[in-house]
């Protein structure tokens, strides 16, 4: 399903292989996971406690870190393979 990682796709196949895309797709993985626990967390949360501007606060606490940590994170030399010349 790497198809579904923006660019990714759009790249040549000389491109691709500069990438650890397996690495990548981790970092995705782990991150909307992480995202969505939080959510959910939040959800039971405001749920248990009869208090619903919870869930907003803790959908936009989830957003606003979890997308620059995966934009940051995925698009870091870590995951671009280097070539010996």
């Amino acid at each position: 399903m790497y198809f579904l990682i923006a660019g990714y796709n759009t790249m040549s196949e000389k491109e691709q292989k500069q990438y650890d895309i397996d690495g990548i797709a981790s970092v995705f993985r782990n991150t909307m996971f992480g995202m969505s626990f939080i959510m959910i967390l939040g959800y039971l949360i405001s749920k248990w406690t009869e208090y619903p501007e919870i869930e907003t606060y803790v959908l936009f606490g989830a957003l606003i870190i979890g997308l620059p940590y995966l934009l940051i994170v995925s698009n870091s030399r870590k995951y671009k393979i280097k070539k010996d010349n």
